[in-house]
């Protein structure tokens, strides 16, 4: 039998997801809860795999990890591994087959990008948007990889406007290293009128001499991974345990953010 489970984090209290010796990692402290209780004996022999190795700084309130229990699978639930982690929270498990891979199995990935408004021209914004939708490559909106095909397709390119802030949501099914934050920088340089939208469809052809920096890691959160094929189920505890702390990194951000709103007006 191998398990699922559907992870949601704090990007901003991890050095990434992939685990590194020394560091906080995501994929560190679940292992550390998983061996500790049990329910596998380490990462290579219970197959442990992820879907996104998401940056140092990224959120997700989707990501997922598979692995093969050595026993007490019944202890692989929410409401016991959410009191056991921190700034990790698991939001579902689901028994899958045992040729599930997180990474390949997924259909799509959505990520979110929320950006404080500048000022933008939210028409030219929207404008260069419309350009990454398709396929494309992406070699001048990545940190590449000696490994991995710069020629991704991307199924959507969404910007809602809402008060103080935008929301820029993207939609594809694999993303190159920084993709998406150097998407998002273009887009915000399109919105401040720095680039126009001639120069990102020169970019996407290969006509650049700079790559567009990556917008800051801590906007960005892996948001949803489309698995058709797979349902995950939660329990009310570790659910309502996911709510509280999750409340407390809100209340905590949302008053530092009056506090400097206050200071900037009085200045």
């Amino acid at each position: 039998m191998k398990l699922a489970l559907r992870v949601a984090y704090d990007g901003t209290a991890f050095y990434g997801f992939q685990r590194q010796p020394d560091v906080r990692t995501v994929e560190g402290e679940l292992l550390e809860v998983l061996t500790k209780l049990g329910i596998i004996e380490d990462a290579e022999s219970s197959g442990f795999k992820g879907a996104s190795r998401t940056d140092k700084g990224v959120s997700a309130l989707f990501n997922v990890v598979s692995f093969i229990p050595r026993e007490r699978p019944g202890l692989a639930r929410p409401e016991v591994l959410n009191h056991h982690l921190r700034d990790i929270w698991v939001l579902g498990v689901a028994k899958v087959p045992d040729d599930f891979h997180p990474r390949f199995w997924a259909k799509s990935k959505i990520y979110r990008y929320y950006l404080v408004d500048e000022g933008f021209d939210s028409g030219r914004m929207e404008e260069c948007a419309r350009l990454f939708v398709g396929e494309h490559n992406f070699s001048a909106f990545a940190r590449l990889e000696p490994e991995k095909n710069p020629v991704r397709r991307v199924k959507r390119v969404e910007i809602e406007e809402r008060r103080g802030y935008y929301i820029i949501e993207i939609e594809g099914k694999g993303f190159l290293w920084e993709m998406a934050r150097r998407m998002v920088n273009a887009m915000r340089f399109c919105g401040l009128g720095l680039m126009e939208s001639t120069e990102i469809e020169g970019m996407l052809k290969g006509q650049y001499t700079k790559k567009v920096p990556p917008a800051p890691p801590e906007g960005l959160v892996l948001w949803r991974i489309d698995y058709p094929e797979v349902s995950f189920k939660t329990d009310e505890r570790g659910l309502q345990k996911a709510k509280r702390d999750i409340f407390g990194s809100y209340s905590r951000a949302l008053t530092r953010a009056a506090l400097f709103g206050d200071v900037l007006l009085e200045l």
